[in-house]
Parts: C-alpha cells; sequence; structure tokens
C-alpha cells in the first residue's frame, strides 16, 4: 500500500477508546442535538484558542457565512479574498448573499498578499475582507488589519485549515471580527462526520446562536431569517476528545515539516515559507515544482501518495469564471502557484520511517 496523503481514521485507532466511550456518553445521555457536549466544546475551544466565545455548527462553509450574517455582510456587498483556497470560502460568501472580489495571493507563503489587498482597497468598493489561513499558515494579520482598519471595514478569518496556528503569542481566529473553523474530518481538529465553529464576541456570537437554528429567540420565534445549522451531540464529543490531543498532533506535524526542510532543502524544490513571527499547523506541506504532474506520477509509482491542494483557482472554475470580478493587480501569482504546488504526505501519525520513505522517494524522482 502506498503512505496515504493523509490518513483521517489514524487518530479514531489510535484513541478508539476514549472515542468510544464519548459516543457512549452521548448515547446514555439521550439528548443528541445543541446540548451539553456542543456547549463544553464551545467553551474548551473558546479556552484553547483564546477566543471571546464559540459557537458550534454544522459545517465550515456554514460558519463562514454565518459569520458573514452576524455582521451584517450580505446583499449588495462586495468581500474581498482570495481565489488559491478551497471553493467553500468563496460559497459561503455567496450563501451570505455578498459578492466576491479576488486578490492576489504573496507567492512565498500563498496567503493573501497585503499589497494587492491595499490596491484594490484603493481602486474597488470593499466591505470586508474574508483571510484565509491557508495550509495552516497564518497570514500576515497585523498588516492586514492596518489595512482594513483604515478602509473602516471588517476582517474575517477563514481558520479551517489553522487550528491553533499562531501570528505571534496569539491564535488565528482571535484577531479579526469574527472567525470561521472546519471540522472536515480531514482537518487538524476534524470529526468523524462534519462540523463547524463561528468565533467572535458576544454580539456575534449571540447573533449566530440565533442564526443557526431558524433566527430563533428563546421563544423559538423567528426574529430574522435563519439557516438550519446544528453541531450534533456525537459530533461535540468526539471533537472533544481530538481537542485534547490537538496541541501534541500539531506538534508532530512541525516535526515532519522540518524533517521534510532538512531532507529536501538541496533537491531544488520550492519549500513551504514562514511568515515571520508565526507558528504553522501544517494541515499541509505544499512544495512547488516546475513539473509537478510528472513528480506526482513518478512519487506513486514509489508508493507515495500525494494530492493538489488546489488545482483550479476559483476564480477559473465554470461556476465562477467570468461573473467574479477580480482585484486591479490581476492573479498572476495565484495563477502561476496552481500549476506547481503539490501536498506531500503529512498527518500526525505518520511514522518518522514513512518520512525518510517520501524523502528518498522525492530524491529518487528528482
Amino acid at each position: 500500500m502506498p503512505i496515504p496523503q493523509t490518513d483521517p481514521g489514524a487518530f479514531a485507532r489510535e484513541h478508539r477508546e476514549e472515542i468510544l466511550s464519548a459516543i457512549t456518553r452521548v448515547v446514555d445521555g439521550g439528548w443528541y442535538i445543541l446540548g451539553r457536549e456542543v456547549a463544553a466544546l464551545e467553551i474548551e475551544c473558546a479556552d484553547q484558542f483564546g477566543l471571546a466565545q464559540t459557537v458550534g455548527v454544522a459545517n465550515g462553509t456554514d460558519a463562514l457565512a454565518l459569520a458573514l450574517r452576524a455582521l451584517d455582510i450580505g446583499s449588495g456587498q462586495t468581500v474581498a479574498t482570495v481565489s488559491h483556497t478551497a471553493v467553500a470560502t468563496v460559497a459561503a460568501i455567496e450563501m451570505a448573499g455578498a459578492a466576491p472580489l479576488f486578490v492576489d495571493i504573496d507567492p512565498s507563503t500563498l496567503n493573501i498578499d497585503p499589497a494587492a489587498l491595499a490596491e484594490a482597497l484603493l481602486h474597488e468598493h470593499i466591505d470586508a475582507v474574508v483571510v484565509v489561513h491557508l495550509y495552516g499558515q497564518p497570514a500576515d494579520m497585523p498588516t492586514i488589519l492596518k489595512l482594513a482598519n483604515r478602509a473602516g471595514i471588517p476582517v474575517i478569518e477563514d481558520c479551517a485549515q489553522a487550528h491553533g496556528a499562531r501570528h505571534g503569542e496569539r491564535c488565528v481566529g482571535s484577531f479579526g471580527a469574527a472567525a470561521a473553523f472546519s471540522f472536515y474530518p480531514t482537518k487538524n481538529l476534524g470529526a468523524l462526520g462534519d462540523g463547524g465553529l463561528v468565533a467572535g464576541d458576544a454580539e456575534v456570537a449571540a447573533r449566530v446562536r440565533s442564526l443557526r437554528q431558524y433566527g430563533w429567540t428563546a421563544e423559538r420565534v423567528s426574529e430574522m431569517p435563519g439557516v438550519n445549522s446544528r453541531l450534533d451531540e456525537l459530533q461535540a464529543a468526539i471533537l472533544r476528545v481530538k481537542l485534547r490531543h490537538l496541541e501534541a498532533g500539531n506538534r508532530r506535524r512541525a516535526d515532519i515539516a522540518q524533517a521534510y526542510d532538512l531532507g529536501l532543502n538541496a533537491t531544488g524544490l520550492t519549500l513551504p515559507a514562514r511568515q515571520p513571527g508565526t507558528t504553522p499547523v501544517f494541515h499541509q506541506y505544499v512544495v512547488r515544482h516546475g513539473d509537478r504532474e510528472g513528480l506526482k506520477e513518478r512519487l506513486l509509482a514509489h508508493g507515495i501518495d500525494t494530492r493538489v491542494h488546489y488545482p483550479v483557482p476559483v476564480h477559473a472554475m465554470p461556476a465562477y469564471r467570468g461573473r467574479c470580478p477580480i482585484g486591479p493587480g490581476g492573479l498572476p501569482a495565484t495563477e502561476q502557484v496552481v500549476a506547481e504546488i503539490l501536498s506531500l504526505p503529512m498527518y500526525p501519525e505518520m511514522t518518522d520511517g514513512a518520512v525518510a520513505q517520501v524523502i528518498e522517494a522525492l530524491g529518487r524522482s528528482l
């Protein structure tokens, strides 16, 4: 069997008894939606990530859409973001009723380029910014916040791939007016199903708690148009188990990344850059190579599975092509990197032997 690029079932196999105990607790408790497990998870995530308040929702896409709605970002408004991201980022903007405006990425960090954002703010009407901490690499939040504050617009953080990543001593998700997290199974903090979380101040949290359940008040009267986006108790209980192991998992990811750095430094690959003053959590370890597809095939022949996150930028997808505006600087960096990026195997349960095999196979494949 090839070494997989990711293995979301590895944690469940290693911590089977803890997970089964959590599931049994829910089954025996008799309450399955928005109960004690969800409430406890919300508190524990807020404590661990240094967030004001958090609200569990059904998935990460809903989390971002509801965060935008909680900040009154919607119809007739424009949200600047990147095209090099999971399409969920853009889908959420449109779910909220707003329109995306694509700005370019920094070709080094692959996150939103503050210079491109600054240029867009000068020439376009923008009502909010969604910053994606892609691959677990924190974006340049201090610079982005200065730009947004000067323009008088909110910043929403898409932390779907960056649970526990830090800029300085602060975790991502604690910088913007609101933040969204995904618990999709492959994430650093992943459920055995789906789930999401919104972070924000007391006002944002109160609005999201209402919006996630039809806009209800305590009397189940809809004060605003809402949705059904409820996190279930089983997933919350499993996530509470996984949250206890997240820091250890992130440290292991960092160790694997360091081994890749050392082992691949002389290969000619472009290795992941680090934003100064940040602590990435390496949801993905993404290299760049001019013959990406050939390298991918050669690695598979050596028993190494890889993936491309993401081969088609959102602005080039049929659903969005030609109808979503692009910032004044265009997207030259985005269009260059998508042909070169390759995600190497990365998950905390990888053995040192597997990491060494990946490095050796790359040396033989380049």
